[in-house]
């Protein structure tokens, strides 16, 4: 089991900066990716950014926000981070964390980022 307990979500106004942290626990030598997915009202959940966790470090990101935002990993902490850069109202959403590894997937309880124009 893996545990994934993120935080940093607030109110920001629009062109403002946040960061997204994600702190993960339980069995984390099975975790070699790790990645946000965020989810707006009425909207799916949607592919943020994504980053592995072990040897190479190979990130991808979502159109809407590469320039924008960064992921990167602490690896002694288990912690993955999101920059938010440049924000937008369209970027108001939950943020999730989520991880991969031996064949199973788990998810945060989400981070609430609210973007005021």
């Amino acid at each position: 089991q893996v545990q994934l307990v993120e935080s940093g979500g607030r109110l920001v106004q629009a062109g403002g900066s946040l960061r997204l942290s994600c702190a993960a626990s339980g069995s984390i030598s099975s975790i070699n990716a790790m990645g946000w997915y965020r989810q707006a009202p009425g909207k799916q959940r949607e592919m943020v950014a994504t980053i592995t966790t072990s040897g190479i470090t190979m990130t991808n990101y979502a159109g809407s926000v590469k320039g924008r935002f960064t992921i990167s990993r602490e690896n002694a902490k288990m912690t993955v981070y999101l920059e938010m850069n440049s924000l937008k109202p369209e970027d108001t959403a939950v943020y999730y964390c989520t991880s991969w590894g031996w064949g199973k997937n788990y998810w945060g309880q989400g981070t609430q980022v609210t973007v005021s124009s």
